[in-house]
């Protein structure tokens, strides 16, 4: 439908799915299969700490649960300005899944959307 009215990108939001809902999560791993998409990324708030990989997990395994072997290409992780600057759970999301995090927000608009800055993440760790 998208490609008809002349669109080449589609953002399909699952409307925060919470990832121990099995029922929801089964109809966001069709969503996955149906349409196949050039790219899946888990959004997740800064503020939840570890508690974002296990949401991760869940959210891979409802992906894997389709009866495909597609993961999340990438992560954003929201309320990026209200968590301290020790991002440790952030650092273990990218090295459980091998997915980037791509954004970071850091307030209420689209333009408050920034690209991770790994060397400040790395400098705030060592400090």
């Amino acid at each position: 439908h998208a490609s008809d009215q002349g669109h080449d990108v589609v953002l399909i939001d699952t409307a925060g799915r919470m990832q121990n809902n099995v029922p929801l999560m089964k109809a966001l791993s069709k969503l996955v299969v149906e349409n196949e998409p050039d790219l899946v990324l888990f959004v997740c708030e800064a503020l939840v700490g570890n508690d974002g990989i296990d949401q991760l997990n869940m959210f891979n395994k409802a992906l894997r649960s389709g009866g495909h072997a597609r993961q999340i290409d990438g992560i954003i992780l929201t309320k990026f300005d209200t968590v301290s600057d020790k991002v440790g759970a952030a650092l273990t999301m990218t090295h459980v899944t091998g997915a980037p995090v791509v954004f970071v927000g850091t307030g209420q608009k689209y333009t408050h959307l920034k690209k991770l800055s790994v060397q400040a993440v790395i400098k705030s760790l060592f400090s």
